[in-house]
């Protein structure tokens, strides 16, 4: 696959940043995942408003045209479906926490074809770490994906495959790579912003269509009649939650799947990426 880094279309396998990146060793940037179809990246505005909001809140200046740079990737793939991922960090700077007066950004968006479909996600609600809803984090597409990471992986030792993380005031947040929306006493519910759930793009044109935003616990959740995940690729229906299965017909996300994204649902892409990067 062919990458754009800073500016230049080369071959993944030769693409590299510097030792000292302050997004390699700090973490310090953001990031976009968007999905492609028919040689076109979809939502582009409103992702583009998003990354943007993200820039400004940890203030790094970024000037790259990136709905250039974006249209060139995936000419240079073929890309007919599939996904790009744009990252941006503050670049190179000296050791330390502290930004640098001046730095210049590194800006890398790569590629990846869609794959088959995913099959109805089994998920637990993770123990082992807590989404801080009060940091400004919560709310932008920070590289730094830990809580995610640790979740994940407490998922896969029960043999599930993602994870609703809580808040530290015990309130469902969000999966690791996407929304959840559940289907409680005949009402579709998405949990708040302020319980730390990331202002998706998906999970907002889905509220353009039904349901509300609410305050939901554990418990809450637990007597959801349908539970979906949504992300920028898509909606993936739940199967089970804690080992305890869910009916089988899920209407709500199969409606919603069929009017945002026609006969084309979640894809996963190719690529050693781990689905980190899709809500």
């Amino acid at each position: 696959m062919i990458c754009w880094l800073n500016g230049q279309l080369i071959p993944v396998s030769g693409a590299a940043v510097p030792v000292c990146d302050r997004g390699f060793l700090l973490g310090d940037g953001i990031y976009e995942t968007i999905r492609v179809y028919n040689g076109e990246a979809q939502w582009l505005e409103r992702h583009l408003a998003r990354l943007t909001y993200g820039l400004r809140v940890i203030a790094l200046r970024h000037d790259a045209n990136l709905p250039a740079a974006i249209a060139e990737t995936i000419a240079a793939n073929a890309l007919d479906a599939g996904s790009l991922r744009i990252t941006i960090t503050r670049g190179s700077g000296p050791r330390g926490i502290a930004p640098p007066q001046k730095s210049e950004a590194t800006t890398l968006i790569t590629a990846f074809p869609a794959a088959g479909p995913l099959p109805p996600a089994r998920i637990i609600i993770a123990s082992r770490t807590r989404r801080n809803a009060f940091s400004p984090v919560a709310g932008i597409k920070s590289i730094n994906c830990l809580d995610n990471i640790i979740a994940r992986q407490e998922a896969a030792r029960t043999g599930a495959d993602d994870a609703l993380l809580l808040d530290t005031r015990e309130r469902i947040s969000e999966a690791t790579a996407g929304n959840v929306f559940a289907v409680i006493n005949g009402e579709l519910l998405t949990p708040l912003p302020g319980d730390g759930a990331l202002p998706g793009i998906t999970r907002a044109r889905v509220l353009e269509i039904e349901g509300r935003e609410a305050t939901l616990t554990a418990d809450d959740i637990r007597q959801a009649s349908e539970i979906f995940l949504t992300s920028s690729l898509g909606i993936r229906p739940v199967a089970a939650l804690d080992g305890t299965p869910l009916p089988a017909a899920h209407p709500v996300s199969d409606r919603l799947a069929e009017a945002l994204f026609g006969q084309y649902p979640l894809a996963e892409p190719r690529g050693d990426d781990g689905g980190l990067h899709f809500i």
